[in-house]
């Protein structure tokens, strides 16, 4: 598993090479994990279970960490987000509105 600062410096990385990325969490997971399994010398060809155990003891990034860095950098670096950024922001600044008793803005 990836120390904050290295995996910070990782995705901030992925979300500069590959702007997809910056809108699929799903796939920028895969990507950390990636990298991790190499620096490990763990090939893409092991089986499922290698990876499931792994990830299991702690070994592999946590997904809602990976999760959590990408949106605080995104929120810090505007040109890190992605196309679904603002939809995305709107959406929850909305739902917690509602959810105080306010109304939505962006309806």
């Amino acid at each position: 598993m990836m120390k904050v600062k290295q995996l910070k410096a990782s995705v901030k990385n992925l979300l500069i090479e590959w702007p997809e990325l910056r809108d699929n969490d799903n796939s920028l997971c895969t990507q950390i994990w990636r990298e991790e399994l190499k620096e490990k010398d763990i090939t893409m060809n092991d089986n499922i279970f290698s990876f499931f155990k792994r990830y299991a003891k702690g070994e592999l990034s946590l997904a809602p960490s990976i999760k959590r860095v990408r949106a605080k950098l995104q929120e810090d670096h505007k040109e890190l987000r992605g196309k679904n950024y603002s939809k995305r922001k709107n959406k929850l600044q909305d739902e917690w509105r509602e959810d105080l008793g306010y109304e939505a803005k962006h309806k």
